[in-house]
This record gives structure tokens, sequence and C-alpha cells, in this order.
């Protein structure tokens, strides 16, 4: 069985988060230890750890999740209605690719059940399973990454947390539609790689426009699949990440403001946290952002791609050579725009598709100008 790859929590870690009060987060969670397997039909979240950091050239210590996890079950939950289960840590595997079968196997069978798996890494590369994870479900993927690099390689070169995007991008079957890097610092990334990004279509925000104004990232989560977080996109003042200092990125409240984005978001079904070090300043900061992700899921609302248009405020925006279809939610405020279905054309989506979009895009196209986001889709629709 494919949850056989999951080892039960320490012995040690367990007495400490069985002594929280009834009132923190540690006493409402079922976990996984050596007597007792939890009941995943009673389950909608589960937290995952992976021992494997092989990716990450950077980090020489093993990975050490206890601390995230005493910081996180001594939080105190909001008023959440979501069963939560800690099923314990997948074991680096005798080479990456053991530890990115397992890491596939189980996180594939966790999305069938229409489970959320909460993935704390090791080094981000493991965003490669995490993608793999989605071959037998038989649908495009969208792949957001909260990262201050793209992490594209070489096509020789072995893949690594600096490597793994190139690897999902070339690799056969091709599943990906779209991928969006949120938080890209120029001086970090070469012309050759930014130039890249707009040639395959995808979608790109500077550190600097997402600090100024956060709410611009909220339709990039709410059509994301799979969001990965790389714990350096934040800066290490914020983070107590010394070992690769990062002197700006993200604070503390706009990489938690993310995190509940992503929550937030209909659409998305795996979160992974990867490339953080076993500092107790990290280890406080991963339990926050995981807890407002928990936070954004008992608050969606079950819209697009699952709610039925009958909800929504339809309006045309003509242009010269063809008209936008806009739909706004009666129950949210929040805005989609229509990629329509073209006909003699090898549609990547087979029909019709809501992208989400903000308000503000759909002023602009009143005005007569195209959403870029639009615009980026429609071109990878048709490819």
């Amino acid at each position: 069985m494919e949850l056989d790859f999951l080892k039960p929590l320490d012995k040690e870690i367990l007495p400490l988060i069985q002594g929280f009060s009834s009132q923190q987060l540690g006493s409402k969670v079922v976990f996984h230890s050596t007597e007792n397997f939890p009941d995943l039909s009673k389950i909608k979240i589960a937290i995952i750890g992976v021992l494997e950091n092989r990716g990450d050239i950077n980090q020489t210590q093993e990975v050490d999740l206890s601390s995230i996890r005493k910081e996180l079950y001594a939080l105190y939950p909001g008023n959440w209605a979501a069963s939560i289960a800690d099923l314990g840590d997948i074991l680096a595997g005798n080479s990456s690719d053991d530890t990115y079968f397992a890491l596939k196997k189980v996180v594939s069978t966790l999305i069938k059940k229409k489970i959320i798996p909460i993935v704390i890494g090791g080094s981000q590369d493991l965003t490669y399973a995490l993608y793999r994870a989605y071959d037998e479900l038989e649908q495009m993927v969208n792949l957001v990454s909260i990262d201050n690099t793209f992490d594209f390689g070489k096509e020789s070169d072995p893949i690594s947390a600096k490597s793994y995007l190139t690897k999902i991008i070339l690799e056969e079957p091709n599943n990906l539609f779209n991928f969006s890097n949120v938080g890209f610092q120029t001086y970090y990334n070469s012309q050759e790689e930014i130039d890249l990004i707009d040639k395959l279509f995808f979608d790109a925000y500077r550190l600097g426009d997402v600090s100024n104004n956060i709410a611009i990232a909220e339709p990039v989560f709410r059509d994301a699949d799979i969001v990965s977080i790389d714990l350096t996109a934040v800066k290490s003042s914020d983070s107590g990440n010394n070992i690769t200092f990062t002197p700006n990125g993200f604070n503390g409240k706009e990489i938690c403001s993310l995190s509940r984005y992503a929550g937030i978001s209909d659409k998305v079904s795996l979160l992974g946290i990867f490339n953080h070090t076993n500092t107790k300043q990290e280890s406080v900061l991963i339990a926050q952002i995981i807890w407002y992700f928990i936070e954004g899921f008992h608050y969606r609302s079950n819209e697009y791609p699952f709610g039925s248009k009958e909800n929504y405020i339809k309006y045309i925006i003509p242009l010269e050579e063809e008209e936008l279809v806009f739909y706004k939610s009666n129950k949210t405020d929040r805005w989609w725009i229509e990629i329509p279905f073209i006909s003699n054309s090898n549609n990547k989506l087979k029909k019709n598709t809501l992208l989400p979009c903000s308000h503000d895009e759909y002023l602009g196209a009143c005005n007569q100008e195209i959403p870029e986001r639009w615009w980026k889709a429609q071109r990878k629709n048709i490819i």
C-alpha cells in the first residue's frame, strides 16, 4: 500500500504534543503512531514530513521537523471545522529518485481521497514529485512557486532544488499548463531565464510589486493546483536563515498572507514548504505559515471550478477583433475571465475555462486593455 511509505511520529515528540492543553492545536489533530493510523475517511488535511534534502547543496545537516511540529501544535486553532491528521514522515530513500517515488505515491493517494496534503521538506526539488503525483489524475496542472529564483537548470544538470523546474517542463507526460512565480528578485535570475519565462507564456511577479500590493497575487493562487514555498523567499531577518543569507524578501506577515491566499483558493489541492533550516526562528515561522493555510481553507467559498455560473454576473466587453467575457461572483465579489475553446485548434483545455482575475483587469478591459494573464493563457491553450 502506498501509505506504507509513511513512518510514524517519533515516540519522543508525541508525549510532548499530548501534554498541550485541550485548547491547543495538538489536541485537535490525529497522529500516526506505532499503535494507530488515522482514519482517512474523516480527514480533510494531512501533514507529511519528507526527510530528504540531497537536492540542496547548501544544506549539510539532516532534516529535523520536530521543532516545526512542536511550534505548530502549540498554537491555538481558529474556529475550524476541518479535520487534520499528521501522517508522519517519508524517510530519505537510497537515492533521491526513491524518495520522489514514495512521495508521489503517497500524495497521489491522498489527493484521490480529496485530502489536501501539506508537505514539509526537505529540499525544493521535491516539488517535482508533487507535480508527478498528478499523472494518474489526467488533468493539466498549474504550479505556483513562492521563490526568489525561477529554478531553471541546464537540461543535462541532475535534478536539484535549483533546477527542478527544467525537468518538469521537459519531461513527458507534460501536464503543466501554467507556472507562476511569486516574489522573484531580478538580480538572482539571468536575463536569459527571465526571457524564457516570457517565451513560455508563464507568469512572474517581482518581490517589490507583490510587497507593494499583495492583493495582485490572489488571482494567481486562485488558479493554482500546487503551491510550493521556498523559505529563502523570506528575508533572513524574519526567517532566521543565515546559511543562505538573503537581506531582501517577503516579511513574516507577507508570507503568511500568501499562504492564506493559497488556503482560501478552492482549487489548491497541495501545499509544499521547502528549503528551510533547523533554526528556532524558522520553525516558528513555518508553523504560522501552515496555520494561515488551514485558516484560509476553513473559509473556502466553493466557487469556480465547483460552483454554478448562475451565481455570477456576466459582463461582455467588446474589443476590436473579439470580445472578453467576465464573471463576477455574487457571493465574494471575486472576478474571472473566460478562456474560450477555439475550434479547429489543438486546445490543451478541452472546454471554455474561467481564469481568475482582478477587478482592475476588468476595468482595464473596459478601456480596451487586454489582460496579460488572459493573453498568455490563450497562447498556452492553443500551442
